[in-house]
């Protein structure tokens, strides 16, 4: 199972030509979208930039896409996505990759935050991405270099956690 949402990221003012364009709620925010697709332990297993403009079905329909090209869907079995992508998007995603594509989220408006089970791992990684200073903006000016980057930054946190379970195994008595 995957988790896969979008982050965006506000384009910093370098000037020149970039593929920043606006995007977000009432297309005011000018920069990129960061697609991240997690794990059930919160791990990056694929990560892309597109520009902020590109609509939630075809960031998912490209993560999809990004995810065979690495092997990685034919272990698949259940992908969620929020409600940002339309029902018939989901139907066809599933249909067009033999995956079960489940939109979650909740159906009534509160006004309290709830967390989505399981799709909120990939909230927390947005969060731990968020924090490498080169994704503090989207400083680059193509998709390729925003996508490297974004990718860099996803092999740390791996690294990151891989290194600190290490380190927890290590800490442990050996069972007699």
């Amino acid at each position: 199972m995957v988790v896969i949402d979008t982050h965006l990221a506000r384009g910093a003012s370098n000037g020149g030509f970039t593929f920043h364009d606006r995007g977000g709620p009432y297309g005011r925010t000018k920069g990129a979208k960061r697609i991240v697709a997690v794990d059930v332990t919160g791990l990056p297993v694929g990560a892309l930039a597109v520009p902020a403009s590109t609509h939630e079905n075809r960031t998912t329909e490209l993560m999809l896409e990004h995810l065979t090209e690495q092997g990685v869907a034919s272990r698949l079995e259940l992908v969620l996505v929020d409600r940002g992508v339309t029902e018939a998007a989901t139907r066809a995603l599933g249909r067009d990759h033999d995956l079960e594509v489940r939109r979650v989220g909740w159906d009534d408006k509160q006004p309290v935050f709830r967390p989505i089970r399981h799709a909120w791992r990939v909230e927390v990684a947005h969060g731990r991405l968020g924090r490498s200073r080169r994704l503090a903006k989207s400083f680059e000016n193509t998709t390729t270099s925003a996508t490297g980057w974004l990718q860099v930054a996803c092999i740390a946190s791996t690294l990151r956690h891989l290194s600190r379970t290490q380190a927890d195994r290590r800490a442990l008595p050996a069972a007699a």
